[in-house]
């Protein structure tokens, strides 16, 4: 499914238009966007869990010539799926 499909859903399970869904769809992805930038988890009960997980610096090597290199630290967002959605996908 992409945007536009989820959009249209929305649009129909919410019974409103499709501009409506889509600027709802926005507030969302910018609501966990900014709240996971500020280091905050956003935890929606019965579906699952946003957060940022913190990967350390550590050597790599470069695959073409075998070049051990530095791989900085970084953050990454990750999702936990919530028991009410596990549940809905494993029947």
């Amino acid at each position: 499914m992409n945007r536009k499909e989820l959009v249209d859903q929305i649009a129909e399970k919410a019974d409103i238009n499709k501009k409506e869904a889509d600027a709802a769809l926005k507030a969302i992805i910018d609501g966990i966007t900014t709240t996971l930038a500020d280091g905050d988890d956003v935890t929606l009960v019965g579906f699952g869990t946003f957060k940022i997980t913190h990967r350390a610096a550590r050597e790599g090597r470069n695959p073409k010539t075998g070049e051990v290199i530095q791989i900085s630290a970084s953050k990454s967002p990750t999702f936990k799926a919530g028991k009410e959605l596990k549940a809905q996908v494993n029947p």
